[in-house]
């Protein structure tokens, strides 16, 4: 179900208009992959890159070339026109969430003022570029980093703004009780 969601919200949104200037890229991952074909071995790379504004937009991207640099670029360019508006509360999120992707699963958790991000690998890296400074995170199942960085973004795009989240709770039993 998350990778129907994950594809339907990159599929059908609006591209984000961000400045091209203000944003910064992050590499996750950089993996040679080679292609057995008649005549012997094609060799390439894999890049998997982060993009964001530090301010609440986001992205990531694939890209392959025959060289390491030509696989960031096309990696960037393909991150750019996938950067989604995240629903942020000050430096950190508004309620705790968590995310699937395949075999990946991500637990975010919001953190007071000061906490830092506490996550590692593809976790701290989306963190960083979408300007969320404190945090509390867990990944779980695969460490695969296409997963973790799929299963995060699937985390943060299931983010509501606080007064959403304030509706959606369950009520106490008492309070129920009193409106009935």
């Amino acid at each position: 179900m998350s990778k129907q969601i994950l594809r339907e919200t990159l599929s059908v949104r609006r591209p984000i208009e961000v400045s091209a200037n203000n944003l910064k890229d992050q590499v996750v991952s950089i993996n040679r992959v080679t292609k057995v074909v008649k005549g012997g071995k094609n060799l390439s790379f894999s890049a998997l890159v982060v993009v964001g504004d530090q301010n609440g937009h986001a992205g990531f991207g694939m890209g392959k070339a025959r060289e390491v640099p030509m696989a960031i670029r096309k990696a960037i360019e393909q991150a750019k026109k996938n950067l989604l508006k995240l629903n942020l509360k000050g430096t950190t999120i508004p309620h705790q969430v968590t995310g699937h992707y395949g075999a990946g699963h991500v637990l975010l958790k919001p953190a007071p003022e000061g906490t830092g991000i506490i996550a590692g690998g593809p976790v701290r890296a989306v963190m960083e570029v979408a300007g969320i400074h404190n945090v509390l995170t867990k990944s779980i199942g695969t460490s695969n980093p296409h997963n973790v960085v799929k299963a995060t973004f699937d985390a943060l795009l299931r983010l509501k703004l606080t007064s959403h989240a304030v509706e959606a709770q369950p009520k106490p039993v008492e309070e129920a009780a009193r409106q009935a």
